[in-house]
């Protein structure tokens, strides 16, 4: 029981498995990335193939998810499963042995759920309590995804110089097309006003954002609505809206306008 444990990440995207894994050399030193999967069909043939001792399950990957996966991995593997539906994760997890971590994965959170593996393993308790549990979590969990598709986008990703910025979608103020790009403009870790841009519409990204938090001001803006300071009216049945901590000021179309007059 002193052999050095061992883990496993499937995710279908490289940027989060790599990010996840950061995370667990900083939260688990000791713990040895053993596998990278793309999809869950290529996690069962690595865990086959290294038999890892924590396995890391995103929920939702092309092919096989990673509820199927855990079925096959079954008690042989501590699975912590990845999801993006924390309300419903809650409720599926908070009262059972599974494990799960919710995107974007939190230094904190993700320390939680490696001292609850690790105190599970110096118990020398199974990774689960049986089989029959981790099917009737399994198919909780799959249930209520279902049930929350399609999902509010939870970041975007952005080129900025040589890197790629995962920018929270909480922390966006505005997005603004420009010209064949969709500008995004939101306040990093520290609270500074940053921007970038983006290939995708901005249609196409309205689209997926919470309509309780983000409207659409004109056919160029969309705001959320956290980050609005105040707004003025024209007589032209038009308005302007000014940004918390930011000279800038975005149209308000005659089309939109009613969206925004009981602020």
């Amino acid at each position: 029981m002193n052999a050095r444990p061992t883990a496993m990440i499937a995710d279908d995207e490289p940027l989060l498995r790599g990010a996840l894994q950061r995370l667990l050399l900083q939260a688990w030193p000791e713990l040895e990335l053993v596998a990278e999967a793309r999809n869950g069909r290529e996690a069962i043939e690595l865990f086959e193939a290294h038999q890892p001792t924590v396995c890391f399950l995103d929920v939702h990957m092309p092919g096989m998810n990673g509820i199927e996966a855990a079925r096959r991995i079954g008690a042989r593997a501590h699975v912590v499963f990845v999801t993006a539906h924390d309300q419903y994760a809650v409720e599926a997890f908070n009262h059972d042995a599974l494990d799960y971590l919710v995107k974007p994965v939190t230094p904190q959170r993700l320390s939680e759920t490696v001292a609850r593996i690790q105190r599970r393993m110096q118990q020398l308790q199974p990774a689960h309590n049986t089989d029959m549990l981790l099917e009737k979590l399994a198919s909780r969990l799959l249930r209520t995804e279902q049930a929350a598709a399609p999902q509010s986008l939870r970041w975007l990703r952005a080129s900025i110089g040589l890197t790629i910025q995962l920018i929270p979608v909480e922390d966006i103020d505005f997005l603004r097309t420009q010209e064949k790009y969709t500008l995004i403009a939101w306040r990093d870790s520290a609270g500074q006003a940053r921007e970038a841009v983006i290939r995708t519409p901005l249609k196409e990204i309205m689209a997926q954002l919470d309509p309780l938090q983000f409207v659409q001001a004109h056919r160029s803006v969309g705001v959320n609505l956290r980050a609005i300071a105040h707004i003025t009216r024209s007589g032209s049945e038009t308005a302007d809206i000014h940004v918390k901590g930011r000279s800038d000021v975005l149209p308000v179309s005659r089309t939109y306008l009613h969206l925004f007059r009981q602020m």
